[in-house]
């Protein structure tokens, strides 16, 4: 019955925001960022925690409160996305994305070699996986977390493979990425989130020990495929910019572990500059520090 709940409060929704013109969609956007972030002490008090890591201490109450308040408009922007492309043709979807370094991805579609994206939740990453898909022509194989619901899970599912962006759920990711690079799809990895001792690698990021997950840097080194760190942002929530960096060329030595550590330390770099480039569309919300600093409850 639940589920049912949220699909007639999805499909409402959608109707009530396509009726809107874009500039009253982000008036609204901004308007509910700041309910959620007023009402939510318990994401302050996470977001305040993570800024003081990140930038040791020295940033105003109010230049983190500005921050917080970004950091729920670009979740609520990535919501009203998936509910906006519902409607929306491939050459819709990314008449306003425009890309920068594209030619990283065309030299490897030449060159024939398979590839896999790692990025993190920054700026509107639904969105990112679609237009890329749309863009290069792939099929790009993301990993996640399959929904509570399964009405809104296979929902999102139909959403995404509209414009070819297919899932594998975390369990089971390894097994799934490796199959999808076998058909020759594309994997995108979602790399900056904290995981628990026994499945991740400790990297540096932002100068600080936390936990990063090793999945790409596995896949590279036993298939030779290197990394492509894409990242979107926006600075009107209108016109959206796709920048895709060098590759992280794959290792491998006789050193598996050091080979692990160098690759996923790459990547926590990338996050890294991903996210001081544009710090307000970093997804602030999470311990990313989780084990290796004191939260507040």
């Amino acid at each position: 019955m639940l589920d049912y709940f949220y699909l007639f409060f999805y499909q409402s929704f959608r109707f009530v925001l396509l009726l809107l013109s874009r500039k009253s969609q982000i008036r609204l956007m901004k308007s509910l960022a700041w309910l959620a972030y007023t009402v939510s002490r318990k994401h302050q008090r996470i977001i305040n925690t993570n800024l003081d890591i990140a930038f040791n201490n020295t940033l105003t109450q109010e230049e983190k409160r500005k921050i917080g308040l970004s950091a729920f408009t670009n979740l609520v922007d990535t919501v009203f996305g998936i509910l906006q492309r519902d409607a929306m043709t491939s050459a819709e979807v990314v008449s306003n994305v425009s890309f920068e370094g594209d030619e990283v991805v065309r030299k490897a579609q030449k060159e024939g070699k398979k590839i896999i994206f790692i990025t993190g939740h920054q700026g509107n990453w639904e969105l990112l996986s679609q237009a890329i898909a749309i863009h290069f022509g792939l099929t790009l194989v993301g990993v996640g977390r399959k929904l509570d619901s399964d009405v809104m899970d296979a929902l999102l599912k139909k959403n995404r493979e509209r414009f070819n962006v297919e899932m594998v759920y975390k369990n089971g990711a390894m097994k799934g990425c490796i199959k999808s690079l076998a058909e020759d799809k594309a994997v995108g990895i979602l790399i900056d989130q904290a995981l628990g001792k026994s499945q991740s690698i400790d990297v540096k990021f932002f100068s600080h020990d936390t936990s990063h997950t090793p999945i790409a840097s596995i896949l590279s080194r036993k298939f030779g495929i290197d990394l492509i760190p894409a990242f979107i942002s926006t600075e009107d929530y209108q016109n959206y910019k796709v920048t895709i960096y060098p590759a992280i060329e794959s290792l491998k030595t006789d050193n598996q572990e050091s080979d692990l550590a160098i690759l996923t330390q790459l990547q926590a770099d990338a996050m890294e500059l991903a996210i001081r480039t544009h710090p307000k569309e970093w997804f602030w919300m999470h311990k990313r520090w989780k084990g290796f600093v004191e939260y507040e409850r």
